[in-house]
């Protein structure tokens, strides 16, 4: 089968199209045709090991000291169930399903074994491989904080980063769950984020979002650029601040949790079941919930959309569908 490996740490031009072996599924394991795939910050992470002084050592153990453990990034998937294991209870053959693939990658390739009781549910049936694929991480993620959070409806949640992967989800998962909802985004992607559902929305190019007078039941930080010190002045008292790209809270955050009523949510992976795709597949089919696509590539051109991705400025999602690949044919 095609796959696109990566045997060193780098540059998106570390990632070669090659023929690998076709994986056979264990006793309680699914085997998937890759319909479509994604492209994100976790993936171009794990390929140019970008992670935070702090979580070197630990990456490095997780991901290989001197070259990668895995040699298929990938980390959400779409496809179609082409066999499975002899005690799989919950798929059949012909199933299109959709799923994370968070702890073994491998999701660059045209076919990849799932775990039945993992994080993998039947797909949306009113969307495309391609959508369904962008769901996996970030709607899961966006779903994980902000029900720790407890929102409740007519609550204030304040989205810095509202028009990528996992801020768009807040926006409109926010929203699902009655809160009226800020997004603060770049001039190019208001009208994206009012079309999501945000109630209002704030260009920071323009405005300092923390200017406004306004406060907040929640801030949900997506893409770690806001000043930590600035939402703290607009969280309210026993309100909560959700960044989900931070691993370790700072000494500004050690002392808000010592001095203060207000809650820290920091970055952490949600639980690897399928019940968090089920309650989103639900939100997808009743239209409550759409899935924002920037570009498509396919899988031969993965190096181009790593490349846009690790520019940090992509609208929702990267999707990589499979089925476009002329390459090794």
């Amino acid at each position: 089968m095609k796959a696109i490996v990566y045997t060193r740490y780098g540059p998106p031009d570390v990632l070669e199209l090659k023929q690998v072996e076709k994986p056979i599924p264990k006793e309680n394991e699914i085997l998937v045709k890759v319909k479509a795939t994604t492209v994100t910050v976790a993936d171009i992470r794990s390929r140019s090991f970008t992670v935070p002084p702090a979580f070197w050592l630990p990456a490095r153990i997780t991901l290989g000291i001197r070259k990668p453990k895995k040699e298929i990034l990938g980390m959400e998937l779409a496809g179609e169930v082409e066999l499975v294991g002899e005690n799989v209870k919950r798929f059949k053959q012909g199933d299109q399903v959709f799923a994370a693939s968070l702890t073994g990658f491998g999701a660059y390739a045209e076919y990849k074994c799932l775990e039945e009781d993992g994080p993998v549910a039947i797909k949306p049936s009113n969307i495309t491989y391609g959508e369904a694929a962008a769901i996996p991480i970030g709607a899961r993620t966006a779903l994980y904080f902000l029900r720790r959070a407890g929102i409740k409806s007519g609550q204030s949640v304040l989205v810095y980063g509202a028009s990528g992967s996992v801020g768009s989800y807040a926006v409109q998962i926010a929203k699902y769950l009655g809160a009226n909802v800020t997004g603060v985004c770049s001039t190019t992607n208001l009208e994206l984020v009012k079309s999501l559902g945000a109630d209002n929305v704030i260009d920071y190019t323009v405005e300092d979002f923390s200017s406004n007078g306004e406060t907040y039941d929640v801030i949900f930080e997506a893409v770690n650029k806001s000043s930590f010190s600035a939402c703290m002045k607009l969280l309210k008292n026993n309100g909560t601040y959700i960044n989900v790209t931070e691993p370790l809270p700072s000494v500004e955050m050690l002392w808000t949790k010592l001095t203060s009523s207000k809650k820290l949510l920091l970055s952490r992976n949600s639980p690897e079941t399928s019940e968090a795709l089920n309650f989103l597949k639900e939100l997808v089919e009743m239209g409550k919930l759409e899935v924002v696509v920037d570009r498509y590539y396919s899988l031969d051109e993965i190096i181009e959309a790593h490349r846009y991705v690790e520019k940090g400025h992509k609208k929702g999602n990267v999707v990589i569908n499979m089925e476009n690949t002329h390459l090794l044919e």
